[in-house]
């Protein structure tokens, strides 16, 4: 397939799917290498850069989607007349925090490091897309575990959570104890 008729399909599909789409499933669909599905979505994304577009190409970790810009979003939004998102409690941003440095979790490891049941919370994250079933821990009960989405990404403007900032710096690790930062883990987990 010709490279300007390759970037046209890739930009269909991710048009028309709304959804993240992966690198190897284009490729697949499109029954073309994908080097050259890769090398169509960056040719997207530089043309997505020009300021005279209203929309960009996000990547998260490895998958693709095709969003309004951020500086046009009151427009889509009056376009829409959608209402406001309300903003996330306190509450909720812990237990988000909980679930996207430690996961997949069960619910009951989140009330654990909370010490408050947090059922109705993770319900909302659920709602909001923020969060999802990552299927069933094979502890006794074969409790759900929940992971965070791409929506979590997108929404926080981060395209893989490696790039979710430490829990704590160098500093901390090493006044209590650790010889290795980096190796140190998620301890304290509470305090997030």
């Amino acid at each position: 397939m010709e490279l300007r008729q390759l970037k046209a399909s890739v930009e269909a599909v991710l048009f028309a799917s709304g959804d993240p789409v992966s690198a190897a499933h284009l490729a697949e669909v499109l029954e073309t290498p994908e080097e050259d599905v890769l090398r169509a979505l960056t040719l997207i994304a530089d043309d997505c850069a020009d300021e005279q577009r209203g929309i960009a190409l996000l990547q998260m970790e490895d998958k693709w989607q095709l969003a309004t810009k951020n500086e046009l979003a009151g427009v889509v939004r009056r376009a829409l007349d959608t209402r406001r998102n309300t903003p996330l409690s306190p509450a909720a941003l812990e237990v988000l925090a909980i679930i996207a440095y430690n996961q997949p979790v069960s619910r009951s490891f989140i009330e654990q490091v909370r010490g408050v049941d947090s059922s109705s919370t993770v319900q909302t994250l659920l709602q909001k897309g923020l969060v999802e079933e990552a299927g069933r821990l094979d502890l006794p009960g074969r409790p759900i575990s929940f992971r965070t989405t791409d929506v979590f990404l997108r929404t926080f403007g981060i395209s893989s959570l490696a790039q979710l900032p430490p829990l704590h710096g160098d500093d901390y690790m090493l006044e209590q104890g650790y010889e290795d930062a980096e190796g140190a883990g998620t301890t304290d987990a509470e305090e997030t």
